[in-house]
């Protein structure tokens, strides 16, 4: 018996340390992540395929027509989307695929496929997420305050997401989030598709 992987959508505001989540999930066999795609140009040091699938606004535009995103917004004259064909291969062979998304592609994702496993990262608190966007050093002022409040935005939707992680010590926000995969790979209710 075979058994398909999971989709899991992580979100959480900037700051929360979600991208740093990824990195180290990924360092699982079983994990694979989505590179999204965009019709921005690559910023310097951005690879194709890698960092996004960079793409035209036609070729992003035939892809809706063919129905292949799990999910896309358009967002400061750019679209972004998440493709559908590799995260289903991934799937399909029994890969856990993580699609690090916003709260709206997460809202789209649920709407397609209830089945996904959401999962919120949320920063210790406000303090710290402020500290953390500030540590970065690559925003100004203006910046950094629509972030905060586009954050407490995003933490009132926390609540409809299946998870919400708290990522202090980035170990234990890692083994949180591999053990939610981890649980719902043993939900009942995936065992009545496979047997």
């Amino acid at each position: 018996m075979k058994d398909n992987g999971l989709l899991v959508v992580i979100s959480g505001p900037a700051g929360a340390g979600k991208g740093t989540v990824v990195k180290e999930l990924v360092k699982n066999d079983n994990i694979k992540v989505s590179v999204s795609a965009t019709t921005r140009s690559p910023r310097p040091g951005e690879e194709n395929g890698v960092h996004y699938h960079f793409l035209t606004r036609e070729q992003f535009q035939d892809m809706i027509k063919e129905d292949g995103f799990l999910e896309y917004a358009e967002y400061c004259g750019n679209f972004y989307g998440s493709p559908k064909k590799q995260a289903e291969e991934w799937i399909n062979e029994g890969k856990d695929v993580i699609l690090e998304i916003e709260v709206q592609g997460c809202q789209k994702i649920k709407e397609k496929d209830p089945e996904c496993v959401s999962i919120f990262i949320m920063p210790p608190s406000m303090e710290v997420l402020e500290k953390r966007l500030r540590g970065r050093g690559t925003e100004t002022e203006e910046v950094i305050i629509k972030r905060l409040a586009r954050a407490r935005e995003e933490i009132e939707l926390a609540k409809d997401y299946d998870y919400i992680v708290v990522n202090g010590p980035i170990e234990e926000c890692v083994a949180d989030v591999l053990s939610v995969i981890n649980a719902e790979k043993l939900r009942a209710k995936r065992f009545d598709k496979t047997i």
